[in-house]
């Protein structure tokens, strides 16, 4: 099995790519795997790599003028055991959330956003 078929790649372009290797190390449990900071670096957690693209970056040039400024609905999906835990932990942490906590018949879950406004959606199973 290759590196590919183990790994997942979501591309985030990010306003400061530093801060968003920090946020996702310090406070989400990812771990950095290479770094060209100020322009590239990505980050792992299991089988999630977040390739964080700075404004230097081939993946934030390629990306069309018109969304270039507008982060979309579209988020990163992380299953935690235990919601209320990680709420508390990352507010003491001093973040804050951009939704409130949503129950369905799947689970719950919270939006968090990187320092670039990207969604993080933190998701306990029912």
């Amino acid at each position: 099995m290759s590196e590919s078929d183990r790994v997942a790649g979501v591309r985030y372009l990010v306003d400061d790519v530093q801060a968003a290797i920090d946020f996702y190390t310090t406070h989400l449990g990812f771990t950095l795997n290479t770094s060209a900071a100020p322009a590239f670096a990505d980050v792992i957690r299991g089988p999630l790599r977040l390739l964080l693209s700075g404004a230097a970056s081939s993946g934030a040039r390629a990306t069309p003028e018109d969304t270039a400024d507008t982060p979309g609905r579209n988020r990163v999906h992380l299953i935690v055991d235990d919601l209320d835990a990680e709420i508390a932990r990352l507010r003491d942490a001093g973040l804050s959330f951009r939704s409130d906590v949503v129950s369905g018949p799947g689970g719950r879950q919270i939006l968090l956003a990187d320092p670039a406004g990207n969604l993080i959606e933190l998701f306990q199973p029912a």
